[in-house]
């Protein structure tokens, strides 16, 4: 051992020996497209999460229709950080994310930086890019950061930072383990987006294609929203749910370490379905949303949609929707269709944000209630595993949060016996 660390680990090793860090291109804003078409896409930095990787499925993708220089273009496993953060904390500097295999073009933007291995023979990518994620090297950049509101590192600072060197069969070793984690919460997300499809697609048979239990029996009239059943109403979401605005206390009352209720601003940490908790407030304001309540963005993405995974605090970013009669379910998947263009309205035009008004106003199809009753009947199977895949996915990145540090720090020596390559049963 050599300074409490395993053997033949290296001690005050500085990252910029073994690695150095690409810029990337300038693309231009005006020859992007948000269209779904089959141009090349530009990675950028909304397309990252804290916890590092990419996630188109919950963002707006941008493709290039312009000409580039080739060396920009990604090959599928590369990796990408995060260089400019517009968060106080910095949380999402040097967060990386691995260019997937899925046939697309990607695109290595401005403002993210590639890692290139300049001594392969003392760094292994997979290793770098479990430290990349590590506590400790955020903190580096944090603290090592230039700007006020946006944050900016550049290559010379993700170089200098300093940590322990493993040997490349233990780096190796490493990765490996981590990554059993990783495979372990990719599978069960999968599963759930596949979920999440099923219940999709019964809404949209039942309520958009009006292909219900029983609809060869009824009839077709018109309505404000175009021809309905007969017997099924135009509401509004106001009447239909109780709606809660956010409203944001003073930031003092903020921190990150688990006092007073979780607080959320806006989407930021809004998952597939249900948000997760960062940020917490030692105030109550009496802006709550209960466990099960939708989570409706009101400012700039609005129409973006999730459940509240515990009683929460909401902010001015948000409003808190519980449906009136218990069809929560119906009223999510109503919104999830209504606003599958996020920042869009029913009149067309683009809004930064809503009023409560606006949000009363929003105009709904209130099917009959028996059928109602049987829509989350039929569903209720499909969303209890989409929650129960969903709690085993949150133990899962408990538990890798807690092994990262320990393990790329040398603080659990990965050649003894008792550590594997497995995540655990699933």
């Amino acid at each position: 051992m050599t300074r409490g660390l395993p053997v033949g680990w290296i001690p005050n090793f500085k990252l910029g020996d073994a690695c150095r860090i690409k810029h990337g291109y300038a693309f231009k804003g005006d020859l992007m497209t948000t269209q779904d078409c089959e141009l090349p896409v530009v990675v950028n930095i909304v397309n990252f999460q804290y916890t590092g990787g990419f996630r188109f499925q919950s963002t707006k993708v941008q493709r290039y229709r312009g000409d580039y220089p080739k060396e920009y273009e990604m090959k599928p496993g590369q990796i990408l950080v995060v260089m400019t953060c517009q968060t106080p904390k910095g949380e999402i500097l040097g967060v990386p994310g691995r260019i997937p295999n899925d046939g697309r073009i990607y695109l290595h933007n401005q403002r993210m930086g590639l890692p290139v291995i300049t001594d392969p023979k003392k760094l292994d990518m997979d290793f770098l890019y479990w430290l990349f994620i590590s506590p400790r090297f955020n903190a580096h950049l944090f603290s090592t950061a230039t700007g006020a509101k946006i944050l900016h590192t550049a290559p010379s600072r993700i170089g200098s930072y300093v940590f322990s060197l493993p040997p490349l069969p233990t780096q190796r070793k490493i990765a490996s383990i981590l990554s059993a984690y990783d495979d372990l919460i990719e599978n069960n997300t999968c599963r759930i987006q596949i979920l999440e499809e099923m219940a999709r697609a019964i809404y949209t048979e039942w309520f958009v294609n009006f292909r219900f239990p029983g609809h060869e029996k009824v009839k077709m009239v018109e309505s404000q929203l175009g021809k309905i059943p007969e017997g099924w109403e135009v509401s509004t979401l106001g009447s239909m749910c109780q709606v809660v605005m956010g409203q944001s206390p003073k930031s003092d009352f903020y921190n990150t370490s688990g006092g007073g209720l979780p607080f959320h601003q806006g989407v930021t940490d809004f998952g597939e379905r249900f948000v997760s908790h960062r940020v917490y407030c030692t105030i109550n304001h009496g802006r709550i949303a209960e466990q099960g309540d939708i989570l409706f963005s009101v400012r700039a993405p609005v129409g973006r949609l999730n459940i509240a995974s515990s009683k929460m605090l909401l902010g001015r970013g948000l409003c808190g929707l519980r449906c009136r009669t218990a069809h929560q379910e119906f009223v999510f998947q109503a919104l999830k269709y209504r606003f599958q263009e996020e920042d869009s309205m029913g009149s067309g035009s683009i809004f930064n944000a809503v009023t409560k008004q606006d949000v009363h106003g929003i105009k709904m199809l209130l099917p009959d209630h028996r059928l109602l009753d049987l829509y989350e009947y039929s569903v209720e199977p499909i969303t209890t595993l989409i929650v129960n895949l969903t709690e085993r996915n949150h133990v899962l990145r408990r538990t890798l949060d807690l092994l990262l540090p320990k393990l790329v720090s040398g603080d659990v020596d990965v050649t003894k016996p008792e550590i594997k390559d497995s995540g655990g049963e699933n």
